[in-house]
């Protein structure tokens, strides 16, 4: 494989969940529950469901800022 082909772990946009829940240190089911409930942003691609890499930054982001105002969720 060309080196202009492989993509490193941290050039990637897309993730599955399970890359998803790893970043953000939270168990599988968790991180579908959470995008079931649409705190975390996700696509679908066929069959398949994809966390955009934003969407973990825009989650820890609108959780600190939760935090930072005493709301809990």
């Amino acid at each position: 494989m060309k080196t202009s082909e492989t993509t490193s772990h941290s050039e990637r946009i897309l993730l599955t969940v399970e890359e998803a829940a790893k970043r953000l240190r939270i168990g599988r089911t968790t991180a579908y529950r959470l995008l079931a409930e649409g705190e975390i942003a996700s696509i679908q691609i066929g069959h398949l469901r994809r966390v955009p890499v934003e969407a973990l930054a825009a989650f820890v982001r609108d959780r600190r800022a939760a935090a930072d105002h005493g709301w809990r969720s």
